[in-house]
């Protein structure tokens, strides 16, 4: 399904720019690509004032996220109430995703790449310290792709664009291991 969506986006991207003045494109792309420097401030505080309380409500799930882990039928011998908690965490990822991305754009592999590099430094499967490394490992990808674009090497491309290339070989280096641990 992604790769067809993304088929179907990429074919509207080149009709719109065929469509199109280049100088108007070239505006328009630039929006649409994820900038950390162009959040609206005011949009900045009411998405915080909404993200804040359902991270609060979805790190009380953290212990039962750690069940969840173990699968259906031992979360559930556990006592977990297995999907209704799963829905909850659904809606609190998905109210969480659509904040962040309404106030920065998608930005493709930056999940990818968090969590693994978590899962990597930490080396523990329970859900709280590395729902803490995430947010940390995130902030300071971003705010150092951001560092170093802007100020040491002076582009204006967003930082997107560099995260986007630097998961694509991630995941393809993940692929690749993959491929040979068979």
């Amino acid at each position: 399904m992604g790769i067809v969506m993304g088929t179907l986006f990429g074919s509207l991207t080149t009709f719109l720019q065929v469509l199109i003045d280049p100088n108007e494109y070239a505006g328009l792309q630039s929006r649409l690509f994820a900038s950390v420097s162009r959040v609206n401030t005011n949009l900045l505080f009411l998405g915080g004032g909404l993200m804040i309380p359902v991270m609060l409500y979805g790190l009380q799930y953290v212990r039962t996220l750690d069940a969840i882990a173990l699968g259906r039928d031992h979360a559930i011998n556990l006592g977990v109430d297995y999907g209704p908690v799963l829905r909850r965490m659904l809606i609190v990822v998905a109210v969480l995703m659509a904040a962040a991305t309404a106030l920065v754009g998608p930005i493709t592999f930056l999940g990818l790449l968090v969590a693994n590099i978590s899962y990597h430094l930490l080396d523990t499967y329970r859900r709280g310290p590395l729902i803490a490394a995430a947010v940390a490992v995130g902030v300071v990808f971003l705010v150092g792709a951001q560092l170093i674009m802007e100020r040491v090497l002076a582009y204006s491309t967003p930082v997107s664009v560099i995260v986007n290339f630097i998961g694509g070989m991630y995941f393809l280096y993940l692929v690749l291991k993959e491929r040979t641990a068979w």
